[in-house]
């Protein structure tokens, strides 16, 4: 990579911070991503716990939306509705209510470390970019001190 005038090694150091900064606003969406599905695994969680836990007869509250609830009683714990993704659900007993939300969790699994795996090569390529950036900074210092001594020497 030459950097041809002053100017154009400018130029060039401009295009690597906006590099950086777009892999940096990326690498933020990823990880906002992650959280959202480690918000969900939390959520599979609860309601796995409460599958286990509950029984026929109890009482609960459930949500109508908006922050308003409505108490209820469960009527019966063999018929669980889970979502199986792509608008379907299924009505299942506990155990395969769990065994579905338990897969739910390993593909999120899956996706988190995708997500994760993506995160570290952005973080490696803006790595590199910051050590070209310095790099290349350290050339126009160089190229500058040798001018500046050049004209010392003409000016003598």
């Amino acid at each position: 990579m030459s950097l041809g005038g002053g100017g154009g090694g400018q130029q060039q150091l401009q295009q690597i911070a906006q590099a950086i900064e777009e892999i940096e606003e990326e690498r933020e969406e990823v990880e906002a991503e992650v959280q959202d599905l480690r918000n969900k695994q939390t959520e599979i969680d609860e309601a796995i716990e409460a599958i286990e836990t509950l029984e026929t007869g109890s009482t609960v509250q459930v949500p109508l939306g908006g922050d308003a609830y409505v108490r209820a009683d469960v009527l019966d714990m063999d018929e669980i509705t889970v979502s199986l993704g792509a608008d379907y659900a299924a009505e299942q007993d506990q155990d395969a209510a769990v065994e579905t939300l338990e897969r739910k969790k390993d593909a999120i699994d899956d996706q988190i470390e995708q997500l994760t795996e993506e995160i570290s090569e952005l973080e490696a390529e803006s790595q590199q970019l910051e050590q070209q950036a310095q790099q290349m900074q350290q050339q126009q210092m160089q190229q500058q001190m040798q001018a500046m001594q050049q004209q010392e020497e003409a000016d003598e």
